[in-house]
């Protein structure tokens, strides 16, 4: 077996950069100004009264959508008149606003003053307005109530979104007791609530009549159905009793949480590492009456369970906890999935110190196609940052419906439906905190295919190691890499005798794992779709625990993603079409450095703060051993970065912070401190060059709060940067204006660099790096 190492700290270096100011967004001027303040008069007038038909409100104003160009601060309403307020910021050029008559009344004096060719104040404003109209009832409606409509039931259930009024604890409290009583005069149920800072939330139970009045309440946000989760089983008939018994994992063994439809926790491959089951679904007992929760667990408990299935050997390293948060159905009608989620976290992070949570369930109602997140995306975040806590979700699978591909298309149109609006991803896979893991397939023969060789009929729709048929993808907010990750969870096939007939169930083209129906003699089921992905990467998750009993949740999202790669049959497919490889992220987690360093795969780790507006600098030793000439061979340099930042839902970049890294390379520290300093002249100013090469890019990968990039080279030449400069990762922190009263004076982050020279098996790469940094550790200077 091959020596193994501890992973290597780096420490930063001792210059602390100021960053440099970058310039505003400016607004366009109209090629007619006074064109454009008639138009604007025009649409004001028509907004007023549309706003005018609204019912409700905890006060009198209005309720306005302004129309602005992109780079708009919301803010900035207020120089039209300090009575208007922002609300919320629903995209890029989508801003919402209270406003009273009187704020309205200096509005259509300014406009009539542009339009006569006259002087405005902060005319600025004004040039980057588009439009102004009011908040509409289609703009109320949430993407299930468009596609769907209102059920044709005489009631039935909605989900009421109010704004969530951030900074106004006094108002937000008068806007909720005011919508409650509104909602009782109107005879309107109210079932549930989730009252938050960031997210107002209520289920109501209502006819079609008193659903149209929500759609014209002025405090209302959004409606939508409730979630829907929709999953498919079949069951393999295999002996159980083959196995002997397990022995339970010892009791420092780190945890992993499935909060789903509960556990058979009396599974023979299950039970002995059971730490608590618990139910957080009112009027509800932990065990599992539906199986998808037990199928999880088997995934959770063990990774690759069919690995171990095949081996006939099963021994648990972790303790499994499950918290049930849907019924039989797969369902949760009894109250918001949010706030059992919630209960169940804080329950398992207090009582056991569990840190890992796995969340393998979808709300097809709610696919993410831009704008604000929605409540369950929301919750993770904030509950990500609060606890320090890890969430590892599914990034949902595709519902097949009459705009799925028919038949043969299936196959002959794969995988470019996988870019279509129908495979994005859906909640809560657009939480930036989290992790978000697609699905890829792993096997290519059906059941029928295995036993009649000859018979080409069952045809695989995709092959080992690309996305599977169903997988979703993002982007998330503000183009966030998502999924950040992929695992096994299934392929599809078509049967050409059966006139092209999908195989989407039982072709056994799926990931086996514990079944609930264990006493019966069903032990092992089979299971397609990104569920299955999900808690595969839960278990390395917790399994990194073993070798980083403190590791924070920061350090194991980048450890993951620092050691994904795309796999090979991907790479072939993104070839034909770059836009695909959003379906796989950062790629498949390799295990192999994963916790320990190589003596040619080393990882330098280091957690640290940083204040607003600094750079933090990190210089990389590399050995004459990692470019070393000679037969060409690949070797790898790769970088990831995570943090967990405080969000708040009305703004469209959502995260209140950017933390990000470039790689680049200089004479020295003094060189590369310069090229980022804020006091360097303009007309000096170098511009600050990444290193050539990466996969990902630095405008891609900064976008999400786990950031991964790698750099390959098959040789290096004299000329080479790395054979004639020093390297440096550079973390830079940038608070938005909005969000700096959010964050933390100093915000964590965790920097992880890996090397790698793979294909040398006789390198010291590990040797040679930590002789360079522990010569260099005495004479540092921390600051």
């Amino acid at each position: 077996m091959e020596e193994t190492f501890p992973h290597l700290n780096i420490q930063r270096e001792a210059p602390v950069n100021e960053k440099r100011p970058g310039n505003g967004p400016r607004s366009s001027i109209p090629d007619d100004v006074p064109s454009h303040g008639r138009g604007l008069l025009e649409k004001l007038t028509n907004a007023t009264q549309e706003a005018g038909e609204d019912v409700g409100g905890f006060d009198e104003r209005k309720l306005f959508r302004f129309t602005v160009q992109k780079g708009f601060n919301p803010d900035d309403l207020r120089k039209i008149s300090p009575e208007i307020e922002f609300v919320s910021q629903e995209d890029e050029t989508v801003v919402i606003g209270f406003a009273t008559n009187a704020a309205m009344a200096q509005f259509e004096a300014r406009l009539t003053s542009m339009a006569s060719g006259g002087y405005v104040t902060n005319k600025e404003v004004i040039y980057a307005l588009q439009s102004v109209d009011g908040w509409s009832p289609v703009n109320r409606k949430g993407w299930a109530l468009k596609q769907h409509g209102f059920p044709e039931k005489e009631d039935f259930l909605l989900d009421v979104e109010i704004w969530p009024l951030e900074d106004k604890p006094d108002a937000r409290q008068q806007a909720w007791n005011k919508f409650e009583s509104w909602l009782s005069e109107h005879g309107i149920e109210k079932l549930d609530q989730v009252k938050k800072p960031e997210l107002t939330l209520y289920r109501v139970r209502c006819t079609a009549t008193q659903a149209e009045y929500l759609l014209h309440h002025r405090d209302v946000r959004s409606i939508d159905l409730p979630p829907s989760f929709a999953l498919e089983r079949s069951v393999v008939f295999q002996d159980v009793q083959q196995f002997p018994e397990l022995q339970a994992p010892s009791a420092q063994a780190p945890g992993v949480v499935v909060l789903d439809s509960g556990l058979a926790d009396g599974h023979p491959l299950l039970k002995a590492a059971v730490g608590k089951t618990a139910s957080f679904l009112p009027g509800e007992g932990p065990h599992d009456e539906n199986g998808h929760g037990t199928h999880v667990a088997g995934l959770a408990l063990y990774g690759d369970f069919e690995k171990h299935l095949r081996a006939g050997a099963f021994a648990p390293t972790l303790r499994l906890y499950s918290g049930r948060i849907l019924d039989k159905n797969d369902e949760n009608t009894t109250g918001f999935v949010e706030n059992h989620i919630e209960a169940a976290v804080r329950y398992f992070v207090s009582e056991h110190g569990c840190k890992v949570f796995n969340l393998s369930f979808g709300d097809a109602n709610k696919p993410y196609k831009g704008g604000h997140l929605k409540g369950l995306s929301v919750t993770l975040d904030i509950l990500s940052r609060e606890l320090d806590v890890l969430f590892v979700v599914s990034s949902g699978n595709h519902q097949i419906n009459i705009e799925s591909p028919d038949g043969l298309e299936w196959r002959d149109q794969y995988p470019s439906y996988l870019l279509n609006e129908n495979w994005r991803i859906i909640e809560p896979a657009p939480a930036l905190n989290a992790l978000t893991v697609g699905s890829l397939a792993r096997h290519d023969r059906t059941y029928n295919s295995q036993q009649y060789s000859h018979d080409p009929a069952e045809i695989p729709i995709a092959q080992p190691g690309q996305p599977s048929p169903f997988t979703r993808s993002g982007h998330s907010v503000d183009g966030a890499i998502k999924p950040e990750l992929v695992a096994h969870g299934g392929n599809w096939a078509i049967n050409a005798r059966a006139n092209y007939a999908l195989l989407d169930r039982v072709a056994g083209l799926g990931v086996i794992s514990t079944g609930q129906k264990f006493s019966s003699g069903h032990p092992f089921c089979v299971d397609t779709g990104t569920s299955m992905a999900a808690p595969q990467v839960a278990h390395l998750a917790a399994s990194i625990f073993h070798e980083h009993p403190d590791a924070t949740a920061n350090f194991i999202r980048a450890q993951l993603c620092l050691n994904a790669a795309i796999p090979q049959a991907s790479k072939h497919l993104f070839e034909q079409n770059k836009a695909l490889s959003k379906g796989c992220g950062y790629g498949a987690v390799d295990e192999i450095a994963l916790k320990r360093s190589l003596e040619n795969a080393v990882t330098l780790i280091t957690e640290s703060k940083i204040e607003n507006k600094r750079h933090h600098f990190y210089e990389i030793p590399v050995p004459s051993d990692f470019t070393s000439s000679g037969k060409k061979r690949c070797r790898e340099i790769a970088v990831a970065l995570a943090y967990t930042p405080p969000i708040r839902s009305t703004r469209i970049k959502y995260r209140a912070t950017r933390i990000d890294f470039k790689l680049v390379a200089a004479r020295d520290l003094d060189h590369v401190t310069t090229m980022f300093n804020k006091a360097t002249k303009k007309n000096d100013y170098q511009s600050i060059k990444e290193l050539s090469g990466a996969t990902i890019g630095q405008m891609a990968r900064s976008k999400g709060t786990v950031q991964a990039d790698f750099w390959q080279f098959n040789q290096f030449n004299s000329n080479s940067p790395l054979r004639n400069k020093k390297l440096f990762v550079v973390v830079t922190r940038n608070d938005f204006p909005w969000g700096e009263s959010l964050c933390d004076s100093e915000e964590s982050y965790s920097l992880l660099v890996s090397l790698r020279d793979k294909d040398n098996l006789f390198t010291q790469l590990y040797t040679q790096i930590k002789a360079q940094l522990d010569i260099r550790l005495p004479v540092r200077v921390r600051t």
